[in-house]
C-alpha cells in the first residue's frame, strides 16, 4: 500500500495520499508532485487501493501533515474522515490537484493552485487558512455549496466502493447539460434560517442554495421561488423540511430526507494555500 520516500532537507513531515484515479488519469503529474514534495520534506507515500486503506493510512499519520493528490472527491473524502474522527482542528490538509478540470472546480474555488508543481510548492511553503464548514445533523460535511433539491439522480444502485467507477467515467465524459425541455419543477420546502421562517410549504420553490462564506462564520442562503422571486439571508444554521427531497452537498448527493439541518462550524478545518493568498 505504501512506500517510504528518502527524507528531504526540510523540516516538514508529510503523508502523501495518492488517489488511485489520479494515478490513472495523469501519472506524470503524480510523479512530478512526488519529486517536488520528496525534495523538500520527509515524505511517506501511500497508494491506497480502496476506502479502508485510505482511512487506515490517514488515521495512522501520526505527526505527518496529510497531502492529498487527487480531485474534489479525494479532498472531500479526507475532510469527511478527519471530521468523523474529530481531528480536523488538529490537521491542515494540502491538495495537489490531479484530474479533469470539472472534477476540480471546488478545489480551485477554495484557492488551491492549478498545476502539480505550484500546488506541491504550496504544500511545502504555504500557510494554513482556517475555513468554515457546513455540518449536517447526520454528520455530513459541505466544503462549498449545498443545493436543494439535487438534480434527479441517475438510475442504479448507490455508490459504495471508492467512487472509482463513477469518477473515472466522469473524468472521461462530461455530464450532459440538463434538458431544456419541460417546465421547471416546483418543490414544497419549508426553510428556516437561525429559527426565522424564510419560506413555507404554501410557496413552492425552484431551488434553495446554502453556501459557506469561507471564514466569516455565516452561510449565504438563496431561495428561488417557482414564481421567479429570489430571497436571500445569512445564517449560522439552516433547516429545510418537506416531502422527501434530495440535496447536493458539493459533489455528493444525499437523501431522500424529510428534514435536515446544516450548521456552520467556524474555522473548522485548515487548507494549506500559497502564503501570498492568505489575507
Amino acid at each position: 500500500m505504501s512506500a517510504a520516500e528518502p527524507p528531504g532537507d526540510g523540516d516538514h513531515q508529510l503523508l502523501v495520499l495518492i488517489d488511485p484515479l489520479a494515478r490513472r488519469y495523469d501519472g506524470e503529474s503524480v510523479r512530478i508532485a512526488k519529486d517536488v514534495l520528496s525534495a523538500g520534506a520527509h515524505t511517506k507515500i501511500c497508494l491506497p487501493d480502496g476506502p479502508d486503506e485510505f482511512a487506515r493510512a490517514l488515521s495512522r499519520r501520526g505527526s505527518r501533515r496529510p497531502v492529498v493528490v487527487g480531485d474534489d472527491h479525494a479532498l472531500l473524502r479526507a475532510v469527511s474522515q478527519l471530521h468523523r474522527e474529530r481531528e480536523l482542528s488538529e490537521s491542515a490538509l494540502s491538495l495537489i490537484p490531479v484530474g479533469a478540470a470539472h472534477t476540480l472546480e471546488l478545489s480551485y474555488a477554495l484557492g488551491v493552485p492549478r498545476g502539480a508543481v505550484a500546488a506541491a510548492r504550496s504544500a511545502l511553503d504555504g500557510t494554513a487558512r482556517r475555513l468554515d464548514l457546513l455540518v449536517d445533523d447526520s454528520d455530513g460535511v459541505v466544503l462549498g455549496e449545498l443545493r436543494i433539491p439535487a438534480a434527479r439522480p441517475s438510475p442504479g444502485p448507490p455508490h459504495t466502493v471508492w467512487d472509482t467507477c463513477r469518477t473515472l467515467v466522469a473524468s472521461l465524459v462530461r455530464p450532459a447539460p440538463p434538458s431544456p425541455s419541460g417546465p421547471t419543477r416546483a418543490h414544497r420546502l419549508r426553510v428556516e434560517a437561525d429559527g426565522v421562517l424564510l419560506n413555507d410549504l404554501d410557496r413552492p420553490v425552484e431551488a434553495v442554495s446554502v453556501t459557506c462564506q469561507g471564514d466569516g462564520g455565516l452561510a449565504d442562503v438563496v431561495i428561488r421561488t417557482a414564481s421567479g422571486e429570489t430571497h436571500t439571508a445569512e445564517a449560522k444554521a439552516v433547516t429545510v423540511s418537506g416531502p422527501d427531497f434530495r440535496y447536493r452537498a458539493d459533489i455528493q448527493v444525499g437523501g431522500p430526507v424529510r428534514t435536515r439541518t446544516w450548521t456552520v462550524r467556524a474555522d473548522a478545518w485548515g487548507l494549506v494555500l500559497p502564503a501570498a493568498d492568505i489575507a
